[in-house]
């Protein structure tokens, strides 16, 4: 049987629907090799456990990751009381084990709802965070302290979906960073029981959708169709005003120079497109001499 031939890189975004199991790293990894993608990024991880919208770039798309990762998120969640574990998830090893049979629903009611405003989120031990250039499960994994990190978050909806204890059903709208694992073992410490997540869906993941999300198995087993499912650089950043330039002036961007900024306040950060569409920069409006001009603050070409 005949090897499939790999599509060419492709330059834009594939809203993947990853499937809880493997890392994201390794369904990236996937999409590397076997489909040919061989520039890959990604715009905020999953967990293992975690499903559900990942936002991949490819090609010229990985030079706006900065620009990604600052986007909120939406989360379907469950948690079971009663448990602890040194993750914070069902994954991870038993801790520890209380009832729970004291707790009410009107208490998780209230404890969920107690998720919400901005708060200091301790990172778990084992994260992606880096400490000395190591991630932190690494050092976790290998018996080792861990620093305590923590990182200023957002929430700003937490409600529960259903109940019936232990089991609790929710869904939350967060800033991006925060880890709804942290708040399940936060919830599990309010109530005096414990408890871990036990299944985690991302929903939305700025600007993009569930719903928009394509498996990975589906999109290992079509490679014939990835060009289809790959979305515009610019499909990333819908809030951004687009600047179109003619050849003459596109070229003069791709040298870096800076071009007169028009009809915006400064600050405003803008796609320069060239002939075409082409997406060209992601520039600044910046007073310069005087004047507005368009910085370029990352070259997409």
């Amino acid at each position: 049987m005949p090897e499939r031939v790999k599509p060419a890189q492709r330059h834009g975004i594939l809203v993947l629907d990853k499937p809880s199991g493997p890392t994201s790293a390794g369904c990236l990894n996937d999409i590397k090799y076997r489909l040919g993608q061989k520039k890959i990024g990604h715009a905020g991880t999953l967990d293992p456990l975690a499903q559900g919208v990942l936002v991949v770039l490819l090609g010229r798309a990985t030079k706006i990751a900065t620009f990604l990762l600052g986007g909120e998120k939406i989360y379907r969640g469950s948690l079971r009381l009663g448990t602890t574990t040194d993750t914070y998830d069902v994954q991870g090893t038993v801790t520890a084990e209380s009832p729970w049979e004291q707790v009410t629903e009107a208490d998780v009611e209230r404890a969920v709802a107690a998720w919400e405003g901005r708060q200091d989120q301790e990172v778990p031990a084992y994260s992606a965070a880096k400490h000395q250039g190591k991630p932190l499960y690494e050092l976790a994994r290998r018996g080792m302290m861990t620093p305590v990190k923590t990182k200023e978050v957002v929430i700003s909806d937490a409600r529960v979906l259903s109940m019936d204890l232990p089991s609790v059903h929710f869904r939350v709208r967060v800033s991006s960073g925060a880890y709804v694992r942290s708040l399940v073992h936060s919830l599990g410490q309010r109530l005096g029981c414990g408890a871990v997540m036990t299944a985690l869906v991302r929903e939305y993941s700025r600007p993009f959708h569930l719903d928009q999300a394509c498996g990975l198995a589906r999109v290992l087993a079509e490679p014939e169709s990835l060009p289809e499912r790959v979305l515009p650089l610019a499909a990333a950043l819908p809030d951004w005003p687009r600047v179109r330039f003619g050849p003459e002036d596109a070229a003069k961007v791709a040298r870096g120079m800076r071009l007169a900024a028009r009809d915006v306040v400064p600050g405003t950060k803008a796609l320069l497109l060239g002939p075409g569409d082409d997406p060209l920069a992601a520039a600044e409006a910046t007073p310069t001499d005087g004047a507005l001009q368009w910085a370029i603050v990352r070259g997409l070409g």
